[in-house]
């Protein structure tokens, strides 16, 4: 499985500019195949932070979703509201269940 952790550091205005192509992207990365799980969240703490939580089961999805027109659509939806950094992360992992399971 590829765990993808990113972040975008931003401004809250432009985050709440963001919110409908953040709904529309989760919806359609969801529905993409090899996507188990696609999370925006605005850090409590700190309103600035934008943070993306994405699981794939292979890599091969996850480059086909750099492909897929909702990703297009959400670039340009980052354009028009730039954000002061971005940072992504990928892992290649293996679940576990937790202790005590």
């Amino acid at each position: 499985m590829i765990v993808v952790n990113a972040t975008i550091e931003s401004t809250a205005q432009n985050i709440d500019a963001l919110k409908q192509a953040i709904a529309d992207m989760e919806v359609a990365s969801r529905a993409e195949s090899g996507c188990h799980d696609y999370t925006f969240s605005v850090e409590l703490n700190n309103p600035n932070i934008l943070r993306i939580t994405e699981k794939w089961s292979s890599m091969a999805d996850l480059n086909a979703h750099f492909g897929m027109p909702h990703m297009a659509d959400f670039q340009a939806a980052m354009a028009a509201n730039p954000p002061k950094n971005v940072e992504a992360k990928f892992y290649e992992v293996t679940e576990v269940p937790p202790p005590g399971a």
